[in-house]
């Protein structure tokens, strides 16, 4: 599974958007959240957030950043840390337009202990 996000991840580096990037780098983080391992998983939601601002990529793509890095923080027993990401994510999720991806990201963000 990591091996595969990381593979993922090279691929659409060399040849996708920022979009691509953005999404590969929030993949490469919840695999590692799934891991257990919390410092790479935030290091990553730190590169999806910083891909999604460089290239103004929109709201879902910064919450689902945030998202990434609250599950990240949460992982690490960092609260603050986390309360201030998924906070930041729930207060972009009103204004994503596409209904279904408002949702999907509400549903992400009721996961995160």
């Amino acid at each position: 599974m990591l091996h595969a996000a990381h593979a993922s991840r090279y691929h659409w580096g060399r040849g996708g958007t920022a979009v691509h990037r953005s999404i590969g780098e929030w993949q490469i983080s919840r695999v590692y959240a799934v891991l257990g391992r919390s410092e790479p998983a935030l290091f990553h939601g730190a590169r999806s957030l910083d891909v999604a601002r460089r290239a103004r990529l929109g709201r879902f793509y910064v919450a689902y950043a945030y998202e990434a890095l609250a599950r990240a923080a949460a992982l690490a027993g960092r609260r603050r840390q986390r309360d201030r990401w998924w906070t930041a994510a729930r207060r972009l999720a009103p204004s994503i337009r596409d209904a279904d991806d408002r949702r999907m990201l509400y549903e992400d963000l009721a996961t995160i202990p």
